[in-house]
């Protein structure tokens, strides 16, 4: 299994040197725009080789772009205007900010004196970088790929593209059964029966401030509670963003290496359950798919795995007697009480301790298999 992450690179230019970062970056931007232009004239020309062609020469003579500079603006707008074609969109795509691409052993490499050398408009510069929290993608284990040139405070970043293959261990130390929801983000137990709770009461309420400004900003309907209204809607995703990841960082951590975590499959979930209305922003703009997807490739990382189920009747079964029906989940007390057996306990553990046991079974199979 091939896992692609982004490693994130810190420069450290001299002064001379930041100059000619931002010059590139400029004459970049320019002729992004220009080659935007060009193609919007010709129909959205999303094809890279008709585009290469009308623009080249331009892009190499009018703002001094290097060979691959040329090339890469070009592929650049092409996929641009490609996936505005695919939404249905027929507008002139501006660029606003630089977007400045780097293509491994052309526009940058490593030296073997520890530092970076970087493609710029008049020359190759060499400068060292840091690579603080990101050290495992350097192991020498990782294949580099496309990077792009972030500037931000001040500060120059390259985001690279590093790939590497995976295979996931044929037997595993431990099955987490993880259970995802509102209440609790995260409820998990694992095969030694330690158990991991991590609440959602605090996020609901940010996000509920985030309900209460918006409604207020749209009620005014000015141009500057639009802008508003753009500003806090980027927050507000940076913030989930945030929370998923710390929350998926925990759980793999809490699982340790070579684990088994099993999930519910919730990829229709918002098709399937019915929401209180006062609820349902909040639900509908829960990133559980991203959640998910950070607990995937967080796990990989850890020699782990990560395994989907059917959500199906895992918070009305009893783990321990095995008897299923929608009155043993008390919802308004988030308690289970089997009707059977009489077993007790919290409705979210319940949930994970039946996807640890799916977990149990499915790994018993392949042990069995192999």
């Amino acid at each position: 299994m091939e896992l692609v992450v982004t490693a994130k690179i810190r420069w450290l230019p001299t002064e001379a040197q930041h100059l000619q970062l931002i010059e590139t970056m400029q004459a970049m931007k320019q002729a992004l725009n220009f080659a935007s232009k060009v193609a919007y004239e010709h129909h959205l020309l999303s094809s890279f080789k008709k585009l290469q062609v009308l623009v080249y020469r331009d892009l190499r003579e009018l703002f001094g772009l290097k060979s691959q500079m040329a090339c890469n603006v070009c592929t650049i707008v092409a996929g641009v205007y490609a996936s505005m074609k695919s939404n249905g969109e027929r507008t002139l795509a501006v660029f606003k900010k630089p977007k400045l691409q780097y293509s491994y052993n052309r526009d940058y490499s490593f030296t073997k004196d520890g530092q970076m050398s970087i493609g710029t408009l008049n020359k190759r510069i060499k400068m060292p970088f840091l690579t603080k929290g990101q050290e495992r993608y350097f192991d020498g284990s990782w294949e580099f790929g496309t990077g792009t040139l972030v500037y931000k405070k001040g500060k120059f970043y390259l985001h690279v593209a590093a790939k590497k293959v995976i295979h996931p261990p044929s037997v595993y130390q431990h099955v987490v059964g993880v259970d995802m929801g509102m209440r609790f983000l995260v409820t998990a137990v694992d095969s030694r029966n330690r158990h991991l709770f991590i609440k959602g009461t605090p996020i609901q309420s940010v996000k509920a401030r985030y309900v209460r400004l918006r409604k207020e900003l749209q009620q005014r309907n000015t141009k500057s509670a639009k802008r508003k209204l753009k500003k806090i809607a980027g927050q507000e995703n940076r913030f989930m963003t945030n929370v998923n990841h710390c929350v998926s960082k925990a759980l793999v951590q809490f699982a340790g290496k070579h684990s088994l975590l099993v999930l519910e499959d919730l990829t229709d979930i918002n098709d399937t359950v019915c929401v209180r209305k006062k609820d349902r922003y909040v639900r509908f703009t829960w990133a559980f798919a991203q959640l998910r997807l950070f607990i995937e490739y967080k796990a990989r990382l850890h020699d782990s795995h990560v395994l989907a189920v059917p959500p199906a009747y895992t918070s009305q079964q009893c783990p321990t007697c095995g008897f299923t029906h929608k009155n043993n989940r008390k919802k308004q007390i988030h308690t289970f009480i089997c009707g059977a057996c009489g077993y007790t306990s919290n409705d979210d553990r319940v949930g994970a301790l039946n996807l640890r046991q799916k977990g149990m079974e499915y790994h018993h199979g392949v042990t069995a298999q192999a």
